[in-house]
Formats: C-alpha cells, sequence, structure tokens
C-alpha cells in the first residue's frame, strides 16, 4: 500500500492537469459523470467493523482511507467523496468526538486531494454530507435551526478544506435536506447534489413521493437532485424516471446500492453483481440521469463495469433485458400509487390461484411459515389471510399477512370483516393495512361473535360490505376519509367481496352482489362449490336481470378430507351443497380419501375454467401439501 500522509509532490507542478469545475463537467459531455462507490462497504472488508467511527480514520489511518480512494480513480471514478458521511456533531459525539468535526473533515478532503494529485487525473473531490442521526421536529426533539446550524459546521469545514462540490447524500427526511441545502447556501458558493433515499414503497420515511421530492429539492436551489441507497439498481431507475418526469428540466443522480442487504455468516451481503451494474448504468443514462455512482454494497468493480457500460451506445434492451424506454419498469413490490399484483394478473386474464391459510392460535407462527413457504413454492399467486374464522380468537390477520409478504415475497388479501368495529376502528385498521403493504382486502360481514370463543363479545357494526367497499373505493382510493377529511396520499387497494352461488334465496343475493359491485368491488371470492351446474345457473339469472358480470371471479374449491368432512360440509354450513355421487367417492376411497378429495377438486376446476378468473383454494385441516397437489396439477 503507497503512503499518502505525505506523497512526494509532482516536480512540475504545472505538469497537473487544472480541475474543470463540475457544473462545467457536466455541460461539457453527453455522458454522465462517474461518481466513485461505497467508502463504508470497502473499509468493512478490511476489518474496520460497523460500530467504529469511520470518519475518524481520517485522523488515526489515512493510508486505509487513501487507498479506497485511489481504487475507484482507478476504476474509473470522476469523482471521488470524502469519507466524512457521519462527521458531524451529532454522530461525532457517539464516539467522543463531537470537539473534533473541522479536523476530521478537513483532513477528509486534504487526504482525497492528495490521492487525486499523485493520480495525475482530473478528479474532483467532493465534500460528502450525511444525515444528521437524529429526527427534526416535529418528529423528533432537534429544532431545525439547530440542524442547520450542526450542517453548516460541517460544510464550512469541507469548503475551507477545498472541496470541490457538495454531496447532500442518504437522508430520508426531506425537511433535514432542505435544512442541509440552506446551510450550503449560507456557508459556501460549491455546486451542491442533494440525493434522497426512499423506502421499499417508493416514498421517503415521512411519506413523501418522488415527484414531491425533486420538485422541492429543485425549489431549494440543490444544483443536481436525486437518488441514492434505496434498493437496487430496478428501484432507483424506478424513482429517477418520476422524477423526472415531475421536474423534466432537473439535472439528475442515481447511487444505488447493490441491492437489497442480507445478513450472510454474521456479514452483511450485496446480491448485485458488477455487469448488473453495467447494464443499469446504460439504462439510468436513457432516463436521464448526468451523475451516476453507487452507495452501500458497490466497490471498485461495480464502477469499472459502470465505467466501460457508459462508453457504448443505448440498446432497446440490455443483456440482462433491461428496458431502457421511459415507460414505468415492473415494480419489485406494490407501491401506494401502484396496482397489486393481484389486479394485474387478473386485468391480464391470467388464470390466478389464491389459496387461504388461518393464523395460528397462540404466539408461535412456525407451522403458518412453513406452510405459506410451501405455498410460495408451489406457485400460489396470493395468500388469503382470513380473520378470526368462526368467531374464534387467532392472531391479526394484518400480523400475518405482513410476515408472509416480508418472508416469502408473495402478495396477500386480508379478509376485513365489517362486524365488531366501528367507523374509527375500521378506518384505523385501513391504514394500518396500506402501511404494512397489504393492497388487496376482502370485504365481508363476519362470523357472529355468538358461534365463537366469546359469544357475549360486542358484535355491533356500523358498516355493512357494500358500505365498507364504497368507503374505500371512493374515500380512501381518492385520499379522503368516511367525512371527506384528507388523509393524504390516497391509498391502492384492491378490493374483494363475498358470494354464495348456491344461495337459499337467489334475488336476495343477486341483490346484494349488485349492491357491492356498484360500490366498486374488484374481484370476488365465493363459497365452496361442488356443482358447477348451479353456479353457472346463477350467473346467468344474475346476467338476465342485471348483465353480464364483469368483475372477475375466483371460486371457491375445498378439497374433501374424508366423509365426516364432507358430512359436515354437506349438513351444516350454509351454501355448501355436496352430491350425493361427490360423497360415496369419498366413501368408497377410504384412506385414500384425501388424494381422491384432490382429484375431485381438479375435475371441479376443470369443469368451471371456462366462466372462472382463478379458484379460491381452502385447503381444509391445514393440508397444504393437499393444496399444492392441486397447484401442480391446474398451474
Amino acid at each position: 500500500m503507497q503512503n499518502i500522509s505525505n506523497p512526494e509532490q509532482p516536480e512540475d507542478r504545472e505538469s497537473f492537469p487544472a480541475k474543470i469545475g463540475f457544473l462545467d463537467l457536466i455541460a461539457s459531455t453527453d455522458r454522465p459523470i462517474l461518481a466513485d462507490g461505497a467508502m463504508g462497504t470497502m473499509l468493512n472488508t478490511q476489518g474496520i467493523g460497523f460500530d467504529q467511527c469511520f470518519d475518524a480514520l481520517n485522523l488515526s489511518n489515512p493510508d486505509l482511507v487513501a487507498e479506497v480512494h485511489r481504487a475507484y480513480i482507478e476504476a474509473g471514478a470522476q469523482i471521488i467523496q470524502t469519507n466524512t458521511f457521519g462527521a458531524n456533531r451529532y454522530k461525532l459525539s457517539d464516539h467522543d468526538l463531537e470537539n473534533q468535526v473541522r479536523q476530521i473533515n478537513h483532513a477528509g478532503v486534504d487526504l482525497a486531494q492528495r490521492v487525486v494529485m499523485a493520480s495525475f487525473k482530473n478528479v474532483l473531490v467532493a465534500g460528502d454530507v450525511g444525515p444528521l442521526g437524529v429526527r427534526l421536529a416535529p418528529y423528533g426533539r432537534v429544532q431545525t435551526e439547530d440542524a442547520r446550524q450542526v450542517f453548516a459546521e460541517q460544510i464550512e469545514a469541507l469548503c475551507e478544506a477545498g472541496a470541490d462540490l457538495l454531496i447532500l447524500e442518504t437522508m430520508s427526511d426531506l425537511y433535514e435536506m432542505q435544512e442541509a441545502i440552506a446551510a450550503a447556501h449560507q456557508v459556501c458558493e460549491l455546486p451542491i447534489v442533494a440525493s434522497m433515499t426512499f423506502t421499499r414503497d417508493e416514498r421517503t420515511l415521512l411519506g413523501d413521493s418522488p415527484a414531491i421530492v425533486a420538485e422541492a429539492l429543485s425549489q431549494s436551489g440543490a444544483d443536481v437532485i436525486g437518488v441514492n441507497c434505496s434498493g437496487g439498481p430496478a428501484q432507483i431507475l424506478r424513482i429517477i424516471r418520476q422524477m423526472h418526469k415531475a421536474v423534466p428540466d432537473a439535472r439528475l443522480s442515481a447511487m444505488p446500492n447493490a441491492g437489497w442487504p442480507e445478513r450472510v455468516g454474521g456479514r452483511i451481503m450485496y446480491p448485485a453483481s458488477p455487469d448488473y451494474f453495467g447494464d443499469y448504468a446504460r439504462a439510468l443514462r436513457e432516463a436521464g440521469s448526468c451523475l451516476i455512482g453507487g452507495c452501500c454494497g458497490t466497490t471498485p468493480k461495480h464502477i469499472a463495469e459502470m465505467q466501460e457500460a457508459l462508453q457504448k451506445p443505448a440498446l432497446d434492451i440490455l443483456a440482462n433485458g433491461i428496458g431502457i424506454s421511459f415507460e414505468d419498469s415492473e415494480p419489485s413490490l406494490i407501491t401506494a400509487d401502484q396496482p397489486s399484483k393481484l389486479s394485474r394478473k387478473l386485468v391480464s386474464g391470467e388464470f390466478v390461484v389464491s389459496v387461504e391459510m388461518d393464523p395460528p392460535r397462540g404466539l408461535s407462527t412456525h407451522k403458518l411459515l412453513a406452510g405459506a413457504s410451501l405455498l410460495a413454492e408451489g406457485g400460489a399467486d396470493v395468500i388469503n389471510i382470513a380473520d378470526s374464522p368462526m368467531a374464534r380468537m387467532r392472531m391479526s390477520p394484518w400480523a400475518v399477512c405482513n410476515l408472509i409478504q416480508r418472508e416469502f415475497h408473495v402478495e396477500t388479501v386480508l379478509h376485513f370483516p365489517t362486524r365488531g368495529r366501528n367507523l374509527l376502528r375500521v378506518q384505523g385498521d385501513l391504514l394500518a393495512a396500506h402501511a404494512m403493504d397489504i393492497r388487496n382486502v376482502f370485504v365481508v360481514m363476519g362470523d357472529p361473535t355468538e358461534i365463537g370463543d366469546y359469544p357475549d363479545a360486542m358484535d355491533d357494526f356500523d358498516l355493512v360490505p357494500s358500505g365498507l367497499i364504497r368507503l374505500i373505493k371512493c374515500g380512501f382510493n381518492l385520499g379522503l376519509d368516511h367525512a371527506g377529511v384528507e388523509i393524504g396520499q390516497p391509498t391502492s387497494f384492491f378490493v374483494g367481496c363475498a358470494l354464495n352461488l348456491n344461495p337459499q334465496d337467489i334475488d336476495r343475493e343477486i341483490k346484494y352482489l349488485h349492491r357491492k359491485i356498484e360500490s366498486g368491488a374488484d374481484f370476488i371470492l365465493t363459497q365452496p362449490i361442488y356443482q358447477p351446474e348451479v353456479a353457472e345457473s346463477f350467473l346467468e339469472k344474475y346476467q338476465h336481470e342485471k348483465g353480464t358480470l364483469q368483475v372477475p371471479i375466483l371460486v371457491g374449491v375445498l378439497p374433501l378430507i374424508n366423509p365426516r368432512h364432507a358430512g359436515f360440509l354437506h349438513n351444516e354450513v350454509p351454501g355448501i351443497v355436496i352430491p350425493e355421487s361427490i360423497q360415496q367417492r369419498i366413501i368408497d376411497a377410504g384412506e385414500e380419501a384425501p388424494q381422491e378429495g384432490v382429484r375431485i377438486a381438479v375435475e371441479l376446476i376443470q369443469q368451471m375454467r371456462s366462466w372462472t378468473k382463478g379458484i379460491y383454494l381452502m385447503p381444509a385441516f391445514n393440508r397444504y401439501d393437499l393444496a399444492v397437489q392441486i397447484l401442480d396439477q391446474i398451474k
């Protein structure tokens, strides 16, 4: 490793190329300027723990920091960022270094400039400013004027030391970023890159969209605006497109992580490879980015691949299949202003399989997650989570939906009974569901408490299912609550309703179904059907009276386990009629009754496939293995 603490100066200082200013550099080329990648990741690979103060290494181990700078310059970076991401008074106080703000920032700039001079390359040094590590009022204790003062202290030190520009980065609070920009304008005249970070739902931590962020940062006087950290390149590309659409004239910066981090063997690992980054560099260029680099998990190899890729001409489709048109790319997860995957599948005409699961009756979720894992691997498109079926106490379905979506990346449908909820609780629960990335809700009346564990429990409700559907579709999805008061950004719920295809009172069921559809129901889940001809007869009657049913139906399929199970369903569950022939098949099967139940289910699905958009599979007694057998045969 070359010693950089006191490098030998070039004999002929005039031979060192004069630096071009940052904004002039952008204006002089039609290619994006290439910045460096992660500093912390590189230092960590050299044995520096994340509990240590990386910024203090500018004083205690400058050669180690210099080696990282040198590697990025050799990889092709035209801008290197100082090792000062956390060098503000608040963060340094965690290491009892709050009185060394000026020294650490001065050392960071001086160190980077020395490496640049030794390289004989025209590389700019960006003073790196990260978040303060504290919450600002009104969501924290730190007042905005105090935050601005702390930012100003660090930025002034970076400017004094000779930084060529400032990169204000990885802030998730728009107010904090605005204070950082204001502080920069207060103490210096350097060009400013303002880069925010976003959560998985492509909002800031306080819920601001990329469009709102872009407009606010442009108005705050930043020279370049953009996004860094967040997820991998795919998410960053979507956000950059949204920013470009909101402020077409803005200069844009994109510096993604190397994918979402994973803990492997006690270490933090990032999955995105250098060549994958190379392809996305070209896509980010076509999306309007004038400054491109890397964040957490990226290395000089990632930057070298990006540098090579940016020399190539644009292509419609890149090596990894990445489209570079301005149309929205497929989101990896549901976002607040995008429809659910379930809705996209139904709209595209894909045959959808939804499988029901019951929440556990106690604290343990091991069996639940094992079953969900099996269903996800087996090809279930979506998993339905019931809410207190048969009025029996179980874990909150909100928590179960969140667990399954987080662990297995398969969408869920939240069963949302109106029974037992007043208007306050209904609306609060809807907001909670949306905050947990639940977008599909199945509105039902719910089972009466008198049949369950607590027969004396409150059983009142303020809304019937059609009323709740209307509240969601005509209220929350438009950004309004029941009283017409704004709730902020609109929700994007995809709403299902219940249907009994074999009711005792057909006229009544048709009336209620029509009311739910008029209220805005997006899809229909039905009771289990064992007589397809009866279901078709109901739909024909509905069409004759109300017109063609346009809302997609997922017809209920409940595999039979044994004769007792079949007898119970036939005799005790309203709306379920099991023909004698089917009951006899289960009886005759003996010990093979579960497999006969699978065969019957597959036959029923094939008979109904012409008029249904999918099935709503209800495995009895948690026999998810049987559900997967059915999936294997129909998918």
